[in-house]
């Protein structure tokens, strides 16, 4: 699963990241919690003072961000020292996983185009499902290797994507498929043009990102070959 957050800080980059006691917390204008939260600065499961706790969160809420952590698979002593102050776990989140040369295939003519910079029409798409500016300007952050992916149904503009590589990892954020051209095969499509992608750059693996109470797009994942290889989730305190 470290590998994974390696990837996810990678090619979802918050604009400024700064050490805070055992942690390391993630200042970004906007952009949820996958780019904001604060980690633990060692991997594996290690002992938190609650005070630590307690100075970090201060910190955050300096930067005018909630008090908000990510806590991986294995990470129980900083599961429990949250849990001990009342932060509640939010978005249990799995990562799943497949090899690119099992998911990657050609998309049908007219359907999947590769591009970067995004083109105004897929910012309008992302815009729709209220993907916007912040989430725009992590994706433009991003140093490694990226594409966005445009889709198109029946000749008409329907669906986007962005996809980025960290160590031989390719990780996918930001699908949205326009509500009118769902359940017609085109985000499927638009995973494997993906994959292949990615396999183009080098990468032997394709890893994305879902809440476990996201059925239909662990449905779709797992239509795909997907499997789980790790999970996390955050720990804040609601009002």
């Amino acid at each position: 699963m470290h590998e994974i957050a390696a990837a996810i800080r990678a090619t979802w980059p918050p604009a400024e990241t700064m050490p805070s006691g055992a942690f390391i917390l993630a200042r970004n204008d906007g952009g949820g919690s996958r780019v904001r939260a604060a980690r633990l600065a060692e991997a594996g499961d290690v002992a938190v003072d609650p005070d630590a706790i307690v100075q970090a969160s201060a910190q955050m809420q300096a930067l005018g961000q909630p008090a908000l952590y990510m806590v991986l698979a294995g990470q129980d002593g900083l599961d429990r020292a949250l849990e001990a102050l009342g932060y509640e776990i939010k978005d249990p989140t799995l990562a799943l996983q497949v090899d690119c040369a099992t998911l990657s295939a050609a998309p049908p003519p007219v359907t999947v185009f590769e591009t970067w910079p995004p083109l105004a029409i897929q910012e309008e798409i992302w815009a729709e499902g209220g993907i916007g500016a912040d989430r725009l300007a992590i994706m433009h952050r991003c140093d490694g290797p990226k594409i966005s992916l445009f889709g198109r149904i029946n000749d008409r503009p329907a669906g986007t994507a962005y996809v980025a590589i960290h160590n031989g990892l390719a990780m996918l954020h930001a699908l949205e498929i326009l509500p009118q051209a769902r359940c017609k095969g085109l985000a499927a499509h638009m995973m494997r043009a993906a994959a292949h992608w990615a396999e183009t750059q080098g990468a032997p693996r394709f890893s994305v990102l879902v809440t476990r109470g996201n059925m239909p797009a662990r449905s779709l994942y797992a239509s795909l070959g997907f499997e789980p290889v790790g999970h996390y989730h955050y720990r804040t305190i609601t009002a």
